[in-house]
Order: C-alpha cells, then structure tokens, then sequence
C-alpha cells in the first residue's frame, strides 16, 4: 500500500513540474498570443467593468444567474485552503522568487480563462429545468465535430469526477486539521460541513450561487484584512520582502535557518505550480459557473476571468505570501510544517485565541466554498455520454 501511495506522490510531483509548465502555461501563453495579449490591453477596462460595477445587478442577455454570482461561484472553487496553506509551502520549497513566478502565471492564465468563459457562454445549453449549463464537456463536443469532440468532452467529465473525491478529502482534512488546533472534536467539525454542504446543494446552481455571492466577499475580506494587520506590525520588513521576491525570482535562494534554499528550477516549478491550481486557469473548471450566467455577450462574461486571477493571486494568495516573508516564519519553521505558518504568524500579533480563530475560520469558510462549488453541473449526465460511432 505504501508503496503505490508513494508512486502516486512521486507521479504528482513529476505532473505538477515540467509537463504541467508546459501545457497549462505554454498554452496559455498561445492563446494570449492570439488574442493580442487581451489581459493586458483591456486590463484597466476590465477592473471598470468588474471592480467598478460590483454590485450592479443586469438583465441583459439569457442565464440562469448574475455575472457576480457566477464569478463568486467560480472563486469560491478558486479561493480554497491552499490559498493559506498552499502558498506558505511554494515559499518555503520554492523560496521567496516563487510568488513572482505566482503572479506572472495569474496574468498569463488570464488569457486562457477569458478565452474557456467565452466558449462556454457560446456554446452552453439549457437542462431539462431550464438552467443554462456548459463548460469544456459542452464546448469539446460541440466545438470539435465528430466523435474527437465528445471522447474528449466525456474523458474531461470523467477525471474531473474522479479528481473530485480526492480534492475534497484533502481540503476537508485541512479544516479538521486547523479546528483541533482550537480544541474542537474532528467529528463534529466532518458533520457540520456534511450537513452544511449538503443543504447548500441539494438547491442546485441557483442556491449555491446566492451563498457564494455572500459568503466568497465575506471570508476574503476578513481574510485579507487580518493578514494586512500581521503585515503592517512587521512594516519594517516589507521592503525587504518584496525585494526578495524579485532578487530570487531570478537568482538562487540561499539556506537560512530551516529553509533548504531553492535553485531557479526549484522557485519556478514552484510558483508555477502554486499560481496555476490557486487561479485554476486552463484546467476547465471555472467556465462550468460562468456557463449560467446572465449576460448579452460570452466576451461581457469573459471579463470576469480577469477579475477571479486578480482576487484569487494578485490579492488574496499576495497577503498570503508576504504575511510569510514579513514574519520571516518560512525560514524558522520546517518546510515539511510551512501550512503552519499563517497560523503561527496570525497568533504571534494577535494572540493564540484571537489569531488562531481568524484562521481556523477562514480556512473553514474557504474549504467551504471550494466543496460547494462541486455542482451536480460537473457530473451532467448530457456530457458522460461516450459516442459510438
């Protein structure tokens, strides 16, 4: 048994290095090639459209919810455990440099969200009830002609059912882990997200919408505000920080304390790592919430990809990161403990309880959102049908 678990580590290890660079990244490097390096060009356009109108509800176009909700939805996939946890072990493995690496994988997958939330509004359909669904299954059969297209749709839908289990038992470990930290029973914290998951649901899209509308802004505000309290109490050592993350974005960390120190090779595999599974762009995942959006355009929708790589990276996993460099905690605590280290750094300011608790929170709220996310949408029965012919 021990010795297959280690052939799948090993296996997962060597996926998430230079294969993994290659497609996620090198395609969306393609793809931002041929859309004239739209991310970048309409970049302030796109934070008008999104950051400036929030809040402002439409009704132009066909969906089954807002854009807003849609977004929230495919954030709350986004904005996960390893945002906290995650990113403390690409630091701590992959040095400082690694949150460069981070941020230029955000703006490059950007490219290739935009254009798999384009695809999926145009080629989406309606369900026996009514509601808009689509995402890769939909836009591989369809876009594709013949029996490639929906072989590829069909193996899409099928390794991301069975990566499903998987994904969530590992986020749900993280909040049992943090919840013993505050002395609550494991049991009891496995019932409540069942039940809690459960109810969230069984509503279908609508329902899980309307929670991650409210519940995504809450927990990354009171996320995000926490860690620029830990940051502003070690001011002092911001300018140091964000230096070290240039300087070795392109120059080997050294060995300090219990940081290893990390080559080039090392830092870049990490961040990439690290950028594309927080933002998730290029895995198929996100344009599945964008599909039932309201909007009167697949471009309109698509401009919210660019807002979820810039909460999701640019923010979210960036307090994160310096909240690790800031504290200087990565190069105390051992890398194989570095998800401790938002937690340790949380509690030296604001005390065991206090700092503590904001963690043990938000890394509940966060795993909360990303295994709501899990839709019945995912695992339509339209998009697991193999052609015969």
């Amino acid at each position: 048994m021990q010795f297959i678990l280690d052939a799948i580590i090993s296996f997962s290890n060597w996926l998430w290095g230079m294969p993994m660079l290659i497609i996620l990244v090198g395609g969306s490097v393609i793809v931002t090639i041929r859309l004239g390096f739209i991310q970048f060009r309409y970049f302030p356009y796109a934070m008008r459209e999104t950051f400036g109108k929030i809040f402002k509800k439409s009704n132009d176009g066909e969906g089954t919810i807002s854009a807003f909700q849609a977004t929230s939805t495919a954030l709350a996939s986004c904005i996960g455990a390893a945002n906290i946890v995650g990113v403390p072990t690409a630091i701590a493995f992959g040095g400082p440099g690694a949150v460069f690496w981070m941020w230029v994988v955000a703006l490059i997958g950007a490219g290739a969200k935009f254009a798999e939330i384009v695809l999926a509004i145009k080629y989406r359909e309606k369900n026996e009830v009514g509601e808009y669904t689509g995402g890769p299954m939909y836009y591989l059969a369809k876009g594709i002609q013949g029996p490639l297209g929906k072989t590829l749709g069909f193996l899409f839908s099928f390794f991301l059912m069975i990566e499903i289990a998987p994904s969530i038992a590992a986020q749900t470990v993280s909040v049992v882990q943090s919840a013993s930290t505050i002395n609550i029973p494991n049991w009891i914290v496995g019932f409540a997200l069942a039940i809690v998951v459960a109810i969230v649901v069984y509503g279908g899209i609508k329902r899980i919408a309307q929670v991650s509308e409210k519940l995504v802004p809450f927990m990354a505000i009171i996320y995000v505000i926490g860690s620029i309290v830990i940051i502003i109490n070690n001011i002092s050592e911001l300018p140091s920080a964000i230096a070290s993350i240039f300087k070795h974005a392109f120059t080997p960390a050294a060995a300090a304390g219990g940081f290893a120190g990390a080559t080039i090779t090392q830092t870049i595999r990490w961040g990439t790592a690290r950028g594309v599974y927080s933002n998730e762009s290029g895995m198929g995942t996100a344009p599945i919430a964008h599909a039932a959006s309201v909007t009167d355009h697949p471009v309109r929708q698509a401009i919210w990809g660019l807002f979820e790589n810039v909460v999701d990276t640019l923010i979210v996993c960036t307090v994160t990161a310096l909240v690790v460099l800031v504290t200087g905690l990565y190069q105390a605590v051992p890398a194989d403990q570095a998800g401790t280290i938002p937690s340790l750094a949380f509690q030296s300011v604001l005390g065991s309880s206090l700092g503590g608790g904001i963690v043990t929170i938000s890394i509940t709220l966060f795993v909360l959102s990303t295994i709501i996310r899990i839709d019945p949408l995912i695992l339509d029965k339209n998009s697991l049908i193999l052609p015969i012919s």
